[in-house]
């Protein structure tokens, strides 16, 4: 019974943890560029104009993968229903493998789109 309220803690512990770090360490650095004199724009450095936002990128790669999922359930019940494919082999193995052509292919597409 206590093993099982340890694992929720201790997940929202190493978040907490994780995310402090990150943004501490990340001031500790702006300051120590500060104080040498460095010019605040750096900071904005990676953000132009011409960049997609990365919620377009997001919904692109989300869209292409949920896409992949579907064909691949599809060709999975044409292989099982014509060839006699186990479905135990067919429904997993298509799925990963049009998921993993989809990301592939969202992947092109938004490298294509940020340049």
């Amino acid at each position: 019974m206590a093993v099982a309220i340890l694992i929720p803690v201790s997940f929202f512990l190493v978040v907490f943890g994780i995310t402090y770090l990150y943004y501490s360490t990340r001031n500790r650095e702006r300051m120590a560029l500060i104080e040498k004199g460095a010019d605040a724009s750096i900071f904005n450095k990676g953000r132009s104009e011409n960049a997609s936002p990365v919620w377009k990128i997001f919904i692109l790669n989300f869209a292409l993968l949920l896409i992949g999922i579907g064909l691949a359930i599809f060709i999975a019940s044409v292989l099982v229903a014509t060839i006699g494919v186990l479905s135990e082999v067919a429904y997993p193995g298509t799925i990963f493998l049009m998921a993993g052509i989809s990301l592939l292919v969202g992947f092109f597409v938004s490298k294509k789109l940020s340049n």
